[in-house]
């Protein structure tokens, strides 16, 4: 009997030891990776905003977790799958980074979760838009927090064919977030009886958009969706109200558009444009609180991008906290085990596929009489439920969803 009582201590404090080196910070420090496009199209949406946003979040968080330091790490992708691939590379292996955060243009995303998959690295993907992510390309490293090109297309298309707009002409980047975008809009627009009469797709980064916005007008389809973003989308409207498309009775349809182009492009040009959003700053009194907090710093509203890379990183950091480890299969596990109630969602969960289902909005900018300040910009027309907003499970390419 004293034999097995001594075996069974014996047994129980082997699976304690074992518990505890399991559940730890390695290397006595978390370290985060932030990814993005820190001087190009994308900057505005993420870039040295979008860092702050992370800031705050450790910040708030108290800069230490199960008492050791958090230690932030940045880089400029500069929009290449390339860089992406050999700085996440370089991070994990020369600088043990625990988390990647960021992640803006899909083929940049899409090469770092590729790095990272089978690594004790996670990815929170805020950026980039591709469904794919989660989709064909999902592992069990990453989880896409903010948007994507479903909802985007739900939201946006569907109502604009609901309104009479059945024919479509697409003005789309030529990469991965372009073609899903394109691919998402199309399936909706024929559910719909609707049809695309052509397409025409560009280069990242495009500075004169004239030739494509002359063979849309020449198309003439009811509606001109732009299947691109930052930069590109801005330049877009503005070439479009150049050559008068909304005056010839062509509707322009802005796919993506964040909360920093409608800035740039001014009310007085971009009212009346209907986009989708997962957040906006002032759609509620959490939004609004941690907005006025991030303009005290940046002097600038936060995109959807820059309040889901806080968001997330909260959600990660307590994650970290309840587990004491910062191995990513643990983490995902427990992230994925609480709702997300914060200043970016309420009631939002993470599936198994990585996507974290949340509330989009279909908004619309307001006119010059409507806006009161310069970052008084969306009215939400309506609320689109998680559940509906995003692909849902059973039409799902996800090899880690079970059918």
């Amino acid at each position: 009997m004293k034999m097995m009582k001594t075996a069974l201590t014996a047994a129980i404090a082997t699976a304690m030891t074992a518990g505890a080196a399991h559940a730890q910070i390695s290397d006595n420090e978390l370290r985060i990776g932030y990814l993005a496009d820190m001087s190009g199209t994308y900057r505005d949406l993420a870039g040295p905003n979008g860092l702050e946003a992370l800031r705050m979040a450790v910040e708030d968080f108290g800069g230490k977790v199960k008492g050791k330091n958090i230690r932030i790490l940045s880089a400029d992708d500069r929009n290449s799958p390339d860089v992406s691939s050999s700085t996440v590379r370089q991070w994990i292996e020369r600088d043990k980074v625990d988390m990647v955060q960021g992640l803006v243009a899909s083929s940049v995303t899409i090469a770092a979760t590729r790095v990272m998959n089978g690594t004790d690295t996670l990815g929170l993907v805020n950026g980039s838009a591709a469904s794919s992510i989660t989709n064909e390309h999902c592992t069990p490293n990453h989880i896409h927090w903010t948007y994507d090109t479903y909802p985007l297309a739900n939201g946006t298309a569907a109502a604009v064919v609901a309104e009479g707009g059945k024919n479509w002409f697409m003005l789309t980047a030529d990469y991965a977030f372009g073609h899903a975008l394109e691919n998402d809009v199309r399936n909706v627009v024929e559910a719909n009886g609707g049809k695309v009469v052509n397409t025409v797709r560009h280069p990242l980064a495009t500075n004169d958009f004239s030739s494509y916005v002359l063979q849309a007008q020449a198309s003439g389809a009811q509606v001109v969706g732009l299947a691109n973003a930052g930069a590109d989308t801005v330049n877009s409207i503005i070439t479009a109200g150049e050559f008068g498309l909304a005056q010839a009775g062509q509707t322009v349809a802005a796919l993506l558009l964040f909360l920093n182009d409608v800035h740039a492009l001014g009310v007085q040009t971009a009212q009346g444009i209907q986009l989708t959003t997962g957040w906006y700053w002032d759609m509620d009194a959490d939004a609004r609180a941690w907005a006025d907090r991030f303009y005290q710093r940046t002097n600038a509203r936060p995109s959807m991008v820059q309040a889901g890379i806080y968001s997330s990183t909260m959600h990660y950091l307590r994650a970290v906290e309840a587990t004491g480890s910062d191995k990513a299969s643990v983490v995902r596990a427990e992230m994925a085990k609480h709702k997300i109630n914060d200043m970016f969602a309420k009631g939002g969960y993470i599936r198994e596929d990585g996507r974290m289902v949340h509330d989009m909005y279909l908004a619309q900018v307001k006119t010059p009489a409507e806006s009161k300040n310069e970052w008084d910009l969306y009215k939400i027309v309506r609320t689109i439920p998680g559940d509906e907003a995003f692909r849902p499970l059973s039409q799902s390419a996800c090899p880690m969803v079970k059918k």
